[in-house]
This record gives C-alpha cells, structure tokens and sequence, in this order.
C-alpha cells in the first residue's frame, strides 16, 4: 500500500458515518488508507450502531477484511463523558477496541465539574490499562473542555493522551505554542478544513463539526502548518463529514476524494519541514 512518507494516513469513522466498520475497511484499503477509526458506540440517537463486541458476526467480518487488506483501526470512539456513571459503556468499549487491534478510545469532556472529570479520566485510565487502550481526550470547541491547555492539564493529571482536531483548533483559537507544549500527549492528529469564519452559534458549531465539514487543503485553515507542527511520524485521520457530498460522489468517491486532498496537505506540511531543517 502507498502512503505518504513516514507518516500513516487513517480514514474517521464520522467521514463516513454511515458505512458498517467491514465496508469501512474495504473502502480505505481501495482509496490507500492505512487505518481507519471505528465507532464502536453511537453518538447520537439518529446514528446507527454498530455491534463489535467480542464475538459479533460484525466483528468477526471486520477483522477478516482488515487481514485480507492490512488496514488496521488505530481508535475507537466515542464516549461523552457528561458527570454520568458511565464505566460499564466504557469497559465494553474497551472490549471491542482490543479485539480490533485498537490503541485510543476518543472521549470529550461535557462536565463541567473539573475535579469530577478528573477522577473519571484517571479511572478509565487505569481500567484501559487491562485492555491496552489509552483514553484520548478531545477539546471541543462546544463543550466544557474546549482548548488544548484545559485538555492536556486533565491528560497528565489521568496520564491519558489528547487528540488535536483541525476543526476545533481553529474554531476554539488554538496557538502553535499551546501545541508545542503537548506533542508529547497527541497520538494522532484529525484532518478537516472549513471557512476561516466561525459559526455564530453554539448550533452552527454543532452541524458544522458532525455533518458538513471542508475538504482538506479546500477551505480557510492552514492545515500544512498545522500537520508541520508535528513530528513527521504522527498519524492522520482524515475526518471530514459531509452529509451532502457524499450523496453526490458515493462512498467510495468520498473516500478517493478526500485521500487525494489529504495528501497534497500532507505534501505541502513535508515541504514546510523540510524548509525549516535547512
């Protein structure tokens, strides 16, 4: 499979949110994708759900695709963690990810309580340990934890990781000192674009981030100077919702589509660094 140098390419979930993770996995392994994200819980009501847990027939032909391809599943998600007792939904989480090969369980901070979602963090911490799954929190820019720094103060205090989204970055006005001061905490970096413009409203946000996204390198972001930010080997999941486009091109043409936008940013992030080491 043909990736760009040094650096694995993953297909999210949510740019195709309603493909089964088996197809999921073909259509990576067609488009040259390296890994995908399975979700592995749904996040809303509307969605549907897929069933990967240990000993699912889902399960079984997912794992059978990613052995005929050698597309692999770098995370799972996706868990709102909102004040709730919610460990059971998160062992089974786990569950499913280990047995797909899984290192990361995405999660956002929806509680307001910082103390309290420290202790969460540090008990899914310790619980993922068993499975091999490190949680990874995510700053949404509509919720409680919205910024790098809130983020990463919670991941060393649990000794989980982050996850820097390239939508939420720029909406939730991150710096590249903020990530300077937590490369050492992002296992993967998420790839979308969109107009330079915030949404005025917290819904505008909402629709924005879950169904009408911009096509890498297409919109106002600086996605080559944000992907320079990291080390050349840091993973890219390439997560772009568009509920309207991928009506128009279909599955497999969304997919082709954004692996080629990715990796002409990806190209232009390696000239960057290269620039910068002269």
């Amino acid at each position: 499979m043909t990736t760009y140098p040094h650096r694995q390419v993953g297909l999210a979930q949510l740019s195709l949110v309603g493909t089964a993770p088996p197809e999921l996995v073909s259509i990576a392994a067609q488009t040259g994708f390296d890994f995908i994200g399975a979700r592995v819980r749904p996040v809303t009501a509307t969605e549907r759900a897929y069933d990967l847990q240990p000993g699912s027939p889902m399960l079984k032909e997912t794992l059978a695709r990613m052995r005929d391809t050698g597309v692999a599943v770098k995370d799972i998600e996706f868990l709102l963690l909102d004040g709730s007792e919610q460990r059971e939904a998160w062992l089974r989480m786990m569950a499913a990810g280990q047995a797909l090969g899984a290192s990361s369980l995405t999660v956002a901070g929806a509680d307001a309580d910082t103390a309290r979602l420290a202790d969460t963090l540090a008990r899914m911490t310790e619980d993922g340990r068993g499975f091999g799954i490190v949680p990874t929190l995510e700053p949404i820019s509509y919720q409680p934890v919205s910024s790098i720094p809130a983020a990463a103060a919670l991941a060393r205090h649990a000794g989980c990781n982050i996850v820097v989204d390239a939508l939420h970055f720029n909406r939730f006005g991150g710096t590249y000192e903020q990530l300077a001061g937590s490369q050492d905490l992002v296992p993967l970096l998420q790839l979308c674009d969109g107009p330079a413009l915030r949404p005025a409203s917290r819904d505008g946000l909402v629709t924005e981030s879950r169904s009408e996204r911009g096509v890498p390198g297409e919109g106002g972001f600086d996605l080559a100077s944000l992907v320079a930010a990291f080390p050349a080997g840091t993973p890219v999941s390439v997560e772009t919702p568009s509920d309207r486009r991928v009506a128009e091109l279909g599955e497999l043409g969304w997919a082709r589509n954004l692996k080629t936008a990715a990796d002409a940013v990806l190209q232009a992030a390696d000239n960057l660094q290269k620039a910068g080491s002269k």
